[in-house]
């Protein structure tokens, strides 16, 4: 079991309003995501790609990247 933080990153498709929450570590996001200003997701229910500002995904996460120089 891992002992590493999780974000939780949480958006709502502006088409169908499904929402989607993921509980990633950093390494997971950066690998996803990179360190991005928005975030790039696609809706399980009706397939629309779409984009969301990570400091509205992920508020704590986009703190804390702007933090960091890796």
């Amino acid at each position: 079991m891992s002992s590493q933080k999780r974000y939780r990153i949480e958006a709502a498709c502006p088409q169908c309003g499904c929402s989607s929450v993921s509980h990633l570590t950093k390494e997971e996001i950066r690998k996803r995501f990179g360190d991005v200003p928005n975030v790039e997701l696609e809706c399980s229910a009706c397939m629309l790609k779409y984009s969301k500002p990570m400091k509205e995904a992920c508020p704590e996460w986009d703190k804390e990247c702007r933090m960091q120089e890796d």
